[in-house]
């Protein structure tokens, strides 16, 4: 039987990791941001994924952030975290040696760079599958990893293990989507990767998003969301169309630049990014600001 986790229906945001003028991780923001998070309503928190910059961290900023989110957090809701990588021992050996107090569940990219064929994929997830103390959780990201998990390799994770509970499928393809959802175990969740394709891949039965521009804007993500869960089509596509102006701003120039250009103008943290990032633009930052003072940002 798979583990419980019906906490992944809803919203989830993939959390930035702030940093201060000197690029070291901001306590205090990151404090705020969680508290703006729930506040606004989402129904768990993401850290050390690719919008937290992990691949950036060392491992001590790395327990810095897990320890900061969760004394913010307090237990209100669910924490997953980012445990990820192109080589499978280390991920196996940081499952092993992590201390995942307070988290709930794990988040885990499918292998950048290398290039892997289906069965390496396959592989690569049945090592950390049998390794993983907690409910793991697929992504498949193919604009960033070079190679695209195709459904029937998700299907088969999904049948073979029952410690994989979910994908965060961000592929982009909505056929590939609607497959494993159609083919899919029944306790098996589907989350959108992607602002663009949440309302979608809900209402073809997913079971929500783990969203970037949610965590700016929480109260009329989330809204969307479970306005979509409960069928409510039309309103939550008023709010999506209402929201399509900021999910593309914040991928204009690159994630989590955008995202902290939006924080920096709500006064949550500084846009700060480390390199090979780069801050947003001015320009960005203006249109950033305008988005929101035009009130696009839908009350929930």
């Amino acid at each position: 039987m798979r583990f419980e986790v019906d906490f992944l229906i809803g919203t989830g945001v993939a959390l930035v990791t702030p940093f201060n003028s000197e690029l070291r991780v901001d306590v205090k923001a990151l404090t705020h941001i969680v508290e703006h998070c729930i506040s606004g309503g989402v129904d768990y928190l993401v850290v050390l994924g690719t919008t937290g910059e992990a691949v950036t961290l060392n491992s001590t900023e790395k327990r810095l952030v897990m320890q900061t989110v969760s004394l913010a957090n307090a237990g209100r809701l669910p924490l997953v975290v980012g445990v990820g990588g192109n080589n499978t021992q280390a991920v196996v050996k940081d499952l092993e040696t992590i201390d995942f107090m307070d988290f709930e569940a794990i988040l885990s990219v499918s292998p950048a760079y290398n290039k892997p064929t289906q069965e390496g994929i396959y592989q690569h997830f049945k090592a950390i599958a049998e390794t993983s103390p907690l409910p793991l959780i697929l992504y498949n990201v193919p604009s960033r990893t070079g190679s695209n998990m195709l459904p029937k390799t998700t299907l088969r994770l999904a049948r073979d293990f029952e410690k994989i509970v979910a994908i965060k499928e961000a592929s982009g393809d909505s056929l590939q989507v609607d497959q494993i959802i159609q083919q899919k175990p029944g306790d098996f969740y589907v989350i959108s990767g992607d602002d663009f394709t949440a309302l979608p891949t809900v209402l073809a039965g997913g079971s929500g998003v783990i969203s970037v521009l949610g965590q700016g804007l929480p109260e009329a993500c989330s809204r969307m969301i479970s306005l979509a869960l409960r069928g409510d089509s039309e309103p939550a596509y008023e709010i999506h169309q209402s929201l399509l102006d900021g999910m593309q701003l914040i991928f204009e120039e690159g994630n989590p630049a955008g995202i902290k250009a939006l924080f920096e103008a709500l006064k949550l943290c500084e846009g700060h990014v480390r390199l090979p990032l780069v801050a947003a633009s001015p320009t960005l930052k203006k249109k950033i600001a305008a988005f929101l003072k035009q009130g696009q940002q839908v009350e929930a």
